[in-house]
């Protein structure tokens, strides 16, 4: 059986991964390079997604909080466990039953992946660790693990890992129409953003609709002492303030926009977020001089919700004849979708 997985980005190359494993000849199609687009514009983490809890995503988060520990398994050298502060303000945000309540049933669930359990910290820990933090209300905060990888080389790894169970990389070639891969017994599509786009050019109604929404990021050239998840104020969102190669990574944003193309970080995207850091980082505020990076990736989310921060980051597949859509999903849990994937295909 030769089966063509079109798209390079980490849930199509842990697809073709997981058939060059079982035996299969597999190629792997790309329009320009492996993890170009959304699958190198993440915050970096491999984590659970503390924050899913809110909107009742138990399987998800259990799923993913294990599936952290097989990356840590599998490459060591591009990824390291990360410990996350969570500050708990008085009067302000989420209350600290609410947040100490969702930090521990991500204990429960993750219990069994060796990651350390949680613990609480007071005031003064809070700022020797985070010594920019605002100590106004500050009450104490939770440090909670997760972990921390380089997007685009560990997916990087897994394309060279397919190659080397001699599966076939084709770069630089867009397959605009399925029918171009006829002479393959199965395909599978998993073009991530664009999957709808190829879909189309197949017969019938798509089972599933995608939400296209914005996730961009910025860069500090400065160093980030402790890695936090903070709410944005004024909001229920979180985002991320990060150590990461040596700079301050801090994301993302959540906008939903009409199409897969990716137009890069708007000037207010940049606007909010650098307000949102200022708000806490009294002691460390940043200017919009003192960003030195700006990215953004495209996530391609089942449409389940009118707000996408609650939209699931759950996957869903559909069969048309032999061809596989993949649709959805998140970073962490993709060597899990990419091996449910290779099931599907070959049934």
């Amino acid at each position: 059986m030769r089966v063509a997985v079109v798209g390079a980005g980490i849930v199509g190359a842990c697809t073709a991964w997981a058939l060059a494993r079982q035996g299969v000849r597999c190629t792997l199609f790309d329009r320009r390079q492996p993890m170009c687009e959304t699958s190198r514009a993440s915050s970096k983490l491999l984590h659970g997604g503390l924050r899913y809890l809110e909107t009742g995503q138990f399987r998800l988060v259990g799923k993913a909080l294990h599936a952290r520990t097989d990356w840590l398994e599998l490459a060591p050298h591009l990824c390291h466990r990360l410990e996350m502060l969570l500050p708990m303000y008085r009067d302000k945000g989420r209350s600290q039953f609410v947040i100490s309540a969702g930090i521990r049933i991500y204990d429960v669930l993750a219990l069994g992946s060796g990651f350390p359990r949680a613990r609480v910290l007071k005031p003064s820990e809070v700022l020797a660790l985070q010594p920019g933090l605002s100590p106004e209300g500050l009450v104490g905060a939770w440090a909670f693990f997760d972990a921390q990888m380089d997007d685009s080389a560990l997916g990087n790894w897994v394309v060279d890992a397919f190659c080397d169970l001699g599966g076939d990389l084709v770069t630089e070639h867009e397959v605009r129409d399925l029918a171009e891969l006829d002479d393959y017994d199965r395909i599978v599509n998993a073009t991530g953003p664009w999957a709808m786009q190829l879909r189309e050019t197949l017969p019938g109604k798509p089972s599933i609709q995608l939400d296209w929404v914005r996730g961009s990021h910025i860069v500090l050239d400065r160093v980030c002492p402790a890695a936090m998840l903070l709410e944005v104020p004024g909001s229920s969102r979180i985002f991320f303030i990060l150590p990461y190669q040596g700079r301050t990574l801090i994301g993302t944003t959540e906008v939903r926009q009409s199409g897969p193309n990716n137009p890069g970080p708007s000037e207010d995207e940049i606007r909010y977020l650098l307000d949102a850091h200022n708000h806490y980082m009294t002691g460390a505020v940043a200017m919009r001089c003192d960003v030195v990076e700006a990215f953004s990736g495209v996530r391609p989310l089942l449409r389940s919700a009118d707000n996408p921060s609650e939209a699931t980051r759950e996957w869903a597949f559909e069969r048309t004849g032999k061809v596989l859509h993949i649709y959805g999903g998140k970073w962490t849990t993709a060597k899990l979708q990419g091996d449910q994937a290779a099931q599907r295909i070959l049934q």
